[in-house]
């Protein structure tokens, strides 16, 4: 039999730097969609609370604990990353396993905004899009979760078949930003 071989989307660490913006390839571990069964949105936040000490987040928001993170992922839906969802989940939620499914890159430094502002149509501006915001959006014509985690961090969720192509599309944007520096 065939011994098939794990490989990730992205080589993790240090994919680009210049400008004043470095784009990283991150491992988010553990990816889980949940969507709450009808009316049980409420039970699906008592359970997250009790055992990730996070809730289900509000629309275009993120909850975070020390061990995970809930991104809003769209109508009654978020994106658990970090550990296994808890057993009870499974009780008031489909959940659905994503972490093969998706690619993690994450845009930091002062030129950030600036590289993201070309290649999404949200308002980047810190004032339109502060930290703990998220969007389901384009980036670069490709589909993807953009999270503001910080002042000048943004972790970018794309398809893994997309993840080499948004690397280049973030990587020609940064060095298009420098070389104008």
């Amino acid at each position: 039999m065939v011994k098939l071989t794990a490989k990730p989307p992205l080589e993790t660490g240090l994919l680009f730097e210049a400008g004043g913006a470095r784009l990283l390839a991150i491992d988010t571990g553990r990816l889980t969609s949940i969507a709450p069964y009808a009316g049980q949105a409420d039970a699906v936040s008592q359970v997250l609370q009790a055992e990730h000490g996070l809730v289900f987040p509000a629309p275009g928001r993120v909850s975070h604990s020390e061990a995970a993170r809930c991104v809003w992922w769209g109508r009654a839906q978020a994106m658990l990353a970090g550990p296994e969802p808890a057993a009870g989940l499974g009780a008031c939620a489909a959940l659905t396993d994503q972490s093969d499914g998706w690619a993690m890159l994450v845009l930091e430094g002062a030129g950030a905004r600036a590289v993201l502002s070309r290649l999404t149509p949200l308002d980047i501006r810190t004032e339109g899009f502060p930290a703990g915001h998220t969007a389901r959006t384009e980036l670069a014509h490709m589909m993807a979760s953009v999270t503001c985690a910080g002042p000048d961090r943004f972790e970018l969720l794309v398809m893994r078949s997309m993840a080499q192509t948004a690397r280049r599309a973030l990587e020609t944007a940064v060095k298009s930003i420098a070389a104008q520096g």
